[in-house]
């Protein structure tokens, strides 16, 4: 494994000078970022800007007065854009491996901090691997946010990640992330190669693999956000994965207690009453969830407590209690293993 960390650290922090240098479209952002996190984007230095890696959004709304932990941070270019929207309140924390990203984050801190207007630095940066986060001191719930973006697919023991995240977290908390999936299990041939696993393809994760790992780790229902299909756009490395598919995902995992490991229906409602900056008209909870401002929606019981349960609540009102089970929220989950004959008569038995 230490070769492994050796290379991508030689890869990210030697092989690539930029984003110029990438050899495929799998570290690039593949949808433009909402305006508040274009705004943020603008004040953060040119040289920071120039060595990002990253393959999706991994800042969600709603983070001001919040303690970040972002693993695999680079050149800090997300770390820096989070550092704008906590604000002096808050507090962001770095965590990568490789010297040569962290000296470009480091040397910038002052400038930001002097950008944003900050009477003192309102962020850090740990040389550290994200396959050791129980190593670095870092207190266990101590932090409201964790993100990653496109750095989970080069760590080769994944659950570990997403085991010291979980425990890193506050109750309420999450942990909003982008990376690289696969349609299948990669081949350890492919995983061999150095240059598909720099460049975030030949570690990507099964996404079936990634449900049950992050299932494991405590965080019961995974919410997609987002999804692309990643095209490589270079020949060579086409021809090495073949049919093989990739896709660009951002996910978000709560750290909430009682969540069900299906969307359950108990006749709950919410209400979206607005005031989230970016999310004036409606709120996304992910790619199947999306309140409109005013308007009553019916949702399962994971939904409910995702939103009642964390930093959200505020902007919601509630209906409904937990007193009445009404089996699978309809459209979610899979539906009852077995069937009434009709007019509800009892089926002969074989």
């Amino acid at each position: 494994m230490e070769t492994l960390h050796q290379e991508v650290q030689d890869y990210y922090g030697k092989e690539l000078a930029s984003t110029d240098d990438l050899k495929t479209n799998a570290c690039c952002t593949l949808t433009a970022p909402p305006e508040y996190i274009l705004n943020a984007l603008r004040e953060v230095h040119d040289e920071v800007q120039a060595k990002y890696y990253g393959c999706g959004l991994t800042i969600p709304f709603q983070i001001e007065g919040l303690r970040i932990l972002d693993l695999g941070s680079g050149s800090g270019r997300d770390c820096y854009i989070a550092s704008k929207l906590v604000g002096p309140n808050g507090y962001v924390v770095g965590v990568d491996m490789t010297d040569e990203q962290l000296d470009v984050a480091n040397k910038h801190i002052d400038y930001h901090t002097e950008k944003f207007g900050y009477s003192k630095p309102n962020i850090e940066f740990i040389k550290g691997n994200i396959e050791a986060l129980d190593e670095l001191g870092l207190e266990e719930g101590s932090f409201d946010l964790i993100i990653s973006n496109c750095v989970v697919n080069l760590a080769k023991d994944k659950q570990k990640v997403l085991d010291d995240s979980y425990k890193l977290l506050k109750p309420g908390g999450e942990m909003y992330f982008s990376d690289v999936y696969s349609e299948r299990r990669v081949s350890q041939e492919l995983q061999n190669d150095p240059i598909l696993w720099g460049e975030c393809l030949s570690g990507a994760l099964y996404w079936n693999d990634f449900l049950n790992f992050a299932k494991k780790a405590g965080f019961t229902d995974p919410r997609a956000v987002e999804n692309k299909p990643i095209t490589i756009e270079n020949k060579k490395l086409e021809e090495k994965v073949g049919d093989l598919k990739f896709f660009s995902v951002t996910y978000r995992l709560f750290k909430v207690e009682g969540l069900e490991s299906d969307c359950e229906d108990y006749g709950q409602a919410v209400m979206y009453n607005g005031g989230i900056s970016g999310e004036e008209h409606g709120m996304e909870l992910d790619d199947h969830h999306y309140f409109p401002k005013g308007k009553v929606m019916t949702v399962c019981g994971n939904s409910y407590k995702m939103l009642h349960d964390t930093r959200f609540k505020s902007h919601f009102t509630f209906f409904g209690t937990w007193d009445t089970h009404y089996g699978i929220f309809e459209g979610c989950g899979g539906a009852m293993p077995f069937s009434v004959a009709e007019g509800g008569a009892a089926q002969d038995c074989c």
